[in-house]
C-alpha cells in the first residue's frame, strides 16, 4: 500500500482521516488490508487464521483420542459412526504425526505461506525435520 493514513485539520477545525484500504477476498470472505500506521509499522497485525486447516487438525485429534479410548473397534467403524469416506478420515487423521510446532503455528495462524489443507492432506514425510523443510523453507517434500 502506497499512500500512508493521514489526519488533516480543516479550516473549520474538524479533523479529516484518511485511511488508505484495500478489501479483498481470501478463501470465500472479504478481508480488509491495513495500511501502516503513521510511524510505518504494521503495529499487531496478525495473519488471518486458516479455519479449514485449524478444523482439520482439531478433527484429527478428537478422531485419534476416540479410537485411543477405545469408543470405536476399528477405523472403518468411526467412518461409518461419522458418516465420512475411510480415505477421507485417513487423511486427516495423518495430520496427528505434524511435529508440534508446525501444528502450533498453524493454530496460531504463523504458517509458513503457501500452506494450505489440500498440501497437508497429500503424502508428507514423517520425520518432524524434514516436515519443517517440506512446509516452511524447501518447497518440495521428495
Amino acid at each position: 500500500m502506497r499512500s500512508k493514513p493521514t489526519i488533516t485539520v480543516a479550516d473549520n477545525g474538524n479533523l479529516r482521516i484518511h485511511i488508505p484500504m484495500i478489501i479483498r477476498r481470501m478463501r470465500g470472505r472479504k478481508q480488509v488490508i491495513v495500511p501502516q500506521d503513521l510511524d510505518g509499522e504494521n503495529q499487531g497485525a496478525a495473519e488471518p487464521v486458516q479455519a479449514a486447516v485449524v478444523q482439520a487438525l482439531t478433527r484429527a485429534f478428537s478422531w485419534a483420542e476416540i479410537l485411543e479410548n477405545g469408543q470405536v473397534q476399528s477405523i472403518s467403524e468411526l467412518a461409518r459412526n461419522l458418516r465420512v469416506d475411510g480415505s477421507y478420515l485417513m487423511r486427516i487423521l495423518k495430520l496427528t504425526t505434524l511435529a508440534p510446532d508446525i501444528v502450533e503455528a498453524i493454530i496460531n495462524g504463523e504458517e509458513p505461506g503457501g500452506l494450505s489443507q489440500a498440501k497437508l492432506t497429500r503424502t508428507f514425510p514423517e520425520d518432524w525435520r524434514k516436515q519443517r523443510r517440506c512446509f516452511g523453507v524447501e518447497n518440495n517434500c521428495a
